[in-house]
């Protein structure tokens, strides 16, 4: 076991709880929250991004630092699209999962599972495992979701999908999807796909530092990921819009939560202090999504909440509020949606694990010893 030789902390002051505002390392992938507001990937915001770029796109970019000529971008879908098909040992085991279990935890597995059949073959394998895991985990929920719908484990539009967009909601509906639920998708896949050393892409990136494969270090990633306090917020903030029967009620029973100081999910960052970029840019979709499902009662009771919570606590909504009502509209189900930021993210993951390991050190931290002073051995007898 190697020590370091830094010398420890001997004040507890300077410990900041969850690591808050320490710098654990560089990075070249994106800005989050400089002064308190934007978000860039490789230099480009998410607005422009989000406007006028496909998450293939985006996830290019991600992986091999550039956006991609026309020729290069064709290349990489057909190798996505190349991907998607789940192997039939692992459609055996994702039949086995029971119906009941959460789709985090079947992405979880399917990632493992995927990663004891297709092992990655040495450091510079990473490229491939990581457009094999953005062109199959889509499938992968799919199949799992599809067998306990219908009994097939054979997934409608695995193959002939434009995209990752319309991959996944061809497969939850069983028809192609519209022009603007697919672009509504590809959007939201766009503003998760990336977002600097959060918990779960801090967890992928320690896994990397031990040389442990790629699959091992996605596999963890969902791990983190699936919690309540980081992907799972638009999970709950869904639960907490299908509570309110209308706008009115939503602004009475959303005062009575905040006067007994409930937790209103789907509001604040903890690195925004303003705003977050990603809000205002998934809000308008979110709305137009609501207007073609004929469901402006959802979107008006959303904007409520919103409206509340700057009112009352100055607290503006982040990318997991309006998700939920855009994913509510396209037909997802609840449990689906911290699933969507999997299929997503696995494209700032992989490049952050691919950043690790070309200036690669073990992530080690310190930690300040609270316990008790030193103590001398006492025989069970005389305890």
């Amino acid at each position: 076991m190697s020590h370091s030789s830094s010398p420890r902390a001997t004040n507890p002051s300077s410990i900041r709880g969850g690591l808050d505002g320490i710098v654990a390392g560089a990075t070249r992938l994106s800005t989050v929250g400089v002064s308190g507001v934007g978000l860039t990937y490789l230099g480009y915001s998410i607005e422009d991004l989000a406007e006028k770029a496909t998450f293939e796109e985006v996830a290019f970019l991600l992986l091999y630092g550039e956006l991609p000529s026309e020729v290069k971008l064709q290349k990489f879908s057909q190798r996505l699209a190349a991907n998607r098909e789940v192997p039939v040992a692992l459609k055996s085991v994702l039949e086995q999962i029971p119906a009941t279990a959460h789709p985090m935890d079947v992405l979880r597995t399917g990632a493992s599972v995927l990663g004891t059949l297709e092992p990655e073959h040495g450091i510079g394998d990473g490229l491939r495992v990581a457009e094999r895991l953005l062109g199959c985990m889509p499938s992968i929920l799919m199949a799992w979701y599809r067998f306990h719908q219908d009994g097939r484990s054979t997934v409608a539009g695995t193959l002939e999908a434009d995209s990752i967009a319309e991959q996944f909601l061809w497969g939850l509906k069983g028809s192609k999807p519209s022009e603007l639920e697919r672009r509504a998708m590809d959007v939201s896949l766009i503003l998760y796909a990336e977002h600097e050393w959060n918990a779960s892409t801090f967890t992928a990136r320690v896994i990397a530092s031990t040389l442990s494969d790629f699959y091992s270090a996605i596999t963890g990633a969902i791990g983190a990921l699936r919690g309540p306090l980081h992907g799972g917020a638009n999970e709950a903030a869904m639960e907490l819009i299908l509570k309110m029967e209308s706008a009115s009620h939503a602004e009475v029973r959303l005062l009575e939560m905040l006067s007994k100081k409930e937790k209103i999910m789907g509001f604040g960052h903890r690195v925004y202090k303003g705003c977050d970029p990603r809000s205002d840019v998934i809000k308008p979709w979110s709305k137009k999504l609501c207007e073609a499902a004929g469901n402006m009662e959802l979107f008006n009771i959303s904007e409520c909440i919103e409206g509340v919570m700057l009112r009352e606590k100055k607290i503006f909504p982040n990318v997991d509020f309006y998700s939920a009502s855009l994913y509510r509209c396209l037909g997802i189900p609840t449990a689906m949606f911290t699933p969507m930021f999997v299929l997503s993210r696995i494209s700032g993951w992989s490049a952050h694990i691919l950043e690790q390991r070309a200036d690669n050190r073990l992530i080690r931290p310190l930690a300040e010893y609270v316990g008790p002073a030193a103590r001398s051995w006492v025989s069970i007898k005389e305890r």
